[in-house]
């Protein structure tokens, strides 16, 4: 079965890794950038994620890029305690939750692709149109520096982001990801340690809000902060994803949160660099699969960053497709049109319901409801957040939230492997 795959980001690389181990070898990949320069800024990958890198053999060396937070914690908008949790192994997983630098993650996933496929990454490679190819294949049109050059695949998969190319072609109308009104400024800075140095902090609410955690280890008595500071109605829908902007204004809009422990603004002022994003996600969509093919990631789901869930989700779309293409051609002893009709009915089966059900949850802020609910309830503070929000309803927000993104302890802890080989 030849299989093009479309992006070379987080969700492309890991559905390349995916495929490679459910035992499919003619796999390229293809990138619009002339250069994969492993860029952005931090990400969390929640357990869910982190078992499908465990059992692509990629744990160690992810592992070794970041550091694994141990507690969650919530705060209003004047660094009172709402709701703190456990994360990765001290919550009960059997597998940790991993904060990295997204630009790392993307070299190493870069790296063992090239390591276990060979050079199959093709740069400077932007898709144009897909044209319906004899026996179902698809011809993938693509321009380069050198003009137009063509591919045809049994199956091509959109990993190409939320701006994807693929799927701008099967919903030609749909437009720009609508904004939310909300901007993002997100940064790098070397900051004295946060609390323990494990710990991951959201502080704020539905108009502002801050989020810190470490990437590095406390050294000195500092660490590497990621951070994401946000604000309603500030910057614009239109900008640049990349565009770098001064951090001393951003600093000033949070110039009196300076609480025990975490001060906003300094961490804000020392930042290496600070780049704004509009926060926009995409409509959920009736259909991913049309003939031979069909999205993943970013590309079909993409969402808010409330539960930090983006990247953790792609891996778990490139895991599941590549279980069912694996699992049908076992079973068939064959990779006819049929068999990969029905694998891909099977992952969107299994995906695409889940996705829009969790997209419109993170669009409700997902886990971080407990904090509009504080402002809502206590807008000047409180007291004692239990007679704000009774304990129950904290934890059922977290659960619930847990429960819908696939990392429930009890629920992950147990069910079947998707690694074809184990399945089978």
């Amino acid at each position: 079965m030849r299989i093009g795959i479309i992006g070379a980001g987080i969700g492309g690389l890991a559905t390349a890794l995916s495929l490679e181990a459910a035992g499919f070898r003619d796999i390229t990949v293809h990138e619009r950038a002339d250069e994969i320069r492993g860029l952005g800024v931090g990400l969390n990958l929640l357990p869910h994620a982190i078992r499908e890198l465990t059992e692509l053999g990629l744990r160690d060396r992810v592992e070794a890029l970041g550091v694994a937070p141990e507690t969650l914690v919530y705060l209003n908008r004047f660094g009172q305690h709402i709701w703190g949790e456990p994360r990765g192994i001290a919550a009960g997983y059997r597998w940790p939750q991993l904060s990295v630098h997204r630009g790392q993650l993307q070299l190493a996933l870069r790296d063992a692709v090239i390591e276990r496929l060979g050079d199959v990454i093709r740069l400077g490679h932007r898709l144009v149109r897909v044209e319906d190819a004899a026996g179902g294949s698809e011809t993938v049109v693509f321009a380069t520096a050198d003009g137009e050059t063509s591919e045809t695949y049994d199956l091509v998969i959109g990993a190409d982001g939320i701006h994807s190319a693929l799927r701008a072609l099967r919903y030609p109308a749909e437009g720009a990801p609508p904004w939310s009104g909300l901007t993002l400024w997100r940064g790098v800075a070397d900051a004295p340690v946060l609390l323990d140095g494990c710990t991951m902090i959201m502080a704020g609410d539905g108009e502002q809000k801050f989020v810190a955690y470490p990437l590095g280890a406390a050294e000195g008595g500092r660490q590497r902060l990621n951070f994401i500071a946000e604000r309603r109605g500030a910057g614009r829908p239109d900008a640049d994803w990349n565009r770098a902007v001064d951090p001393g204004p951003i600093a000033d809009l949070f110039a009196d949160w300076v609480f025990e422990g975490l001060d906003v603004p300094a961490i804000i002022a020392n930042a290496e660099e600070i780049l704004e994003y509009p926060m926009v996600d995409r409509d959920a969509l009736p259909q991913w699969t049309f003939g031979r093919t069909t999205l993943v990631g970013d590309a079909a789901h993409a969402m808010y960053p409330n539960g930090s869930n983006g990247g953790s989700q792609a891996i778990l779309d490139a895991r599941t497709l590549a279980f069912h293409l694996g699992i049908a051609v076992r079973e068939a002893a064959a990779d006819d049109g049929a068999v990969i009709d029905a694998a891909l009915a099977a992952y969107e089966q299994v995906r695409r319901p889940a996705m829009t059900a969790l997209l419109a949850g993170t669009r409700a802020t997902g886990p971080e409801r407990v904090m509009l609910l504080a402002a809502e309830r206590a807008p000047q503070g409180f007291d004692r957040i239990d007679d704000v929000i009774p304990r129950a309803e904290r934890e059922e927000i977290a659960n619930g939230y847990k429960r819908a993104a696939g990392f429930d302890p009890s629920i992950l802890n147990e069910r079947a492997s998707l690694d074809v080989e184990a399945r089978a």
